[in-house]
């Protein structure tokens, strides 16, 4: 069995139930688990590698609980920079309906790079359109030849616009297909055991892309893998044409649809939820439906701003999501948790009831625990999200005698990741296995990679014009 001594780190902040923080401490891994954490004098002093972490803060590997990869090849498309989503989905159906396995293999790996590189550990992605042969093997395989722990999501959509649904009908499929190649996905790459490096959940993509029919179906595959932790994901309440589009359809809310439908529970998550109304938070904690929060695109569309810290008080699990990269054009996950840190301060301000908190309304420390054991919640793992003896070795390594950190982390390591700056990680780790070496990515070669994506996005584009 392999051994792993991250050694004498100046901050290691744990997100443990006290949020333990250890000044001048190390990590000792076996394997693929921490062992133990504590001051360096009484950790071991030597392992098959060790990490000199003199001067770098060491923090629970970030958890992103939302994500579009194959989206990374449509970023900064210029005819949807100013839209809102429902004319920005409009504007890009007919661009991802090029898309070809290779395309979602190579995008999968440029946005897992990106979140590594940030600090990410653990990633679900909601693969929803399957043209051209794509399925989602091709994002299971780069998952694995990258080295990040992975919840894959079968989504789908089959309600297409000739059936009142927003997606063209070229890009829709049937509920037989979908449905058995999801079960398909389920018994091939699932693992309920601890430390899984791959999860699959069934996520139909949304109100108005799927039928009432394939949500209940859907439902019930996933709980008929009993004491698997088969999980359900899909959007929810994003913006006010989704209420809007649930109100015409359905006559409910969207929060009325998701219970009608079976979609809420502790195996359940939805995204985004920034227009959820107090009956649907109420909801919401009572049967522990998770949230993945995703500032960024939510500004970036104009969606609004998603009642975080309502949702915490009353008992909502949440997590943080990047979101596509054709709706935030990033995925960094250090930006993704600064910018809830941010928006939950301005958003509180905006309420008509007024400000009750003020800038306390969401801690640097707040905001990070969202992003490891909010997330680690939210995606249903009990073996990740915090860092302490048994939990999988997954951290994040950042140096703090950078300029970024430039008269920050003198005063308080832990907050000034978020409050100075968004930095690349110096170390990330996943599973025992270094992924990220000095702030360049180990496992695959970046620069053509990089290279090999930038051809495709351009071809993808031209394909649709």
């Amino acid at each position: 069995m392999t051994t792993l001594l991250i050694r004498n780190a100046t901050c290691v902040a744990t997100f443990d139930d006290n949020r333990t923080e250890w000044r001048d401490a190390s990590v000792f891994v076996r394997e693929n688990r921490i062992e133990a954490i504590g001051s360096t004098a009484d950790l071991p002093q030597t392992a098959d590698e060790v990490i000199d972490a003199r001067g770098h803060l060491v923090v629970p590997g970030l958890v992103n609980t939302h994500h579009h990869m194959y989206q990374s090849l449509t970023r900064a498309i210029p005819a949807v920079q100013d839209a809102e989503l429902f004319s920005w989905l409009r504007g890009l159906y007919p661009i991802w309906s090029g898309l070809t396995p290779e395309m979602v293999h190579v995008s999968t790996q440029v946005a897992m790079a990106e979140l590594l590189l940030s600090g990410c550990t653990t990633s679900s992605d909601h693969l929803y359109i399957y043209p051209n042969g794509v399925r989602l093997d091709d994002s299971i395989d780069a998952a694995r030849e990258i080295g990040m722990r992975f919840v894959a999501t079968r989504g789908s959509m089959s309600v297409g616009a000739s059936q009142g649904g927003l997606p063209p009908d070229r890009v829709v499929e049937r509920e037989d297909a979908i449905l058995a190649d999801t079960q398909r996905l389920i018994e091939t790459h699932h693992d309920a055991a601890h430390g899984a490096m791959v999860n699959v959940a069934v996520a139909p993509c949304s109100p108005f892309s799927v039928s009432r029919d394939l949500m209940r179906e859907s439902a019930l595959l996933a709980r008929s893998f009993k004491g698997q932790g088969v999980r359900l994901h899909t959007h929810l309440a994003e913006n006010d044409h989704d209420i809007a589009y649930s109100r015409e359809k359905f006559n409910c809310t969207p929060t009325e649809y998701a219970q009608d439908l079976g979609w809420l529970g502790h195996d359940v998550w939805h995204a985004h939820c920034v227009k959820l109304d107090a009956a649907g938070i109420a909801l919401f904690a009572k049967t522990k439906t998770g949230v993945a929060h995703c500032p960024c695109s939510n500004m970036r569309l104009a969606s609004g701003i998603a009642p975080i810290r309502r949702m915490l008080d009353a008992g909502v699990p949440v997590g943080l999501g990047v979101d596509g990269s054709a709706s935030n054009d990033g995925a960094h996950m250090v930006n993704e948790a600064r910018q809830a840190l941010l928006l939950a301060r301005v958003g509180r301000s905006l309420e008509p009831f007024g400000c009750d908190h003020g800038p306390s309304e969401m801690t640097a420390r707040d905001a990070l625990a969202i992003a490891t054991r909010g997330g680690a919640e939210v995606l249903g793992r009990t073996d990740i999200g915090h860092l302490a003896p048994g939990m999988c070795a997954d951290l994040a390594l950042f140096d703090l005698n950078t300029v970024a950190f430039a008269g920050g982390a003198v005063h308080d390591p832990v907050a000034s990741l978020l409050l100075c700056a968004s930095p690349q990680a110096a170390y990330t780790v996943v599973n025992g296995r270094v992924v990220v070496r000095e702030g360049q990515l180990a496992t695959v070669d970046l620069g053509p990679l990089v290279e090999r994506h930038n051809r495709l996005a351009v071809t993808l584009a031209l394909a649709a014009r």
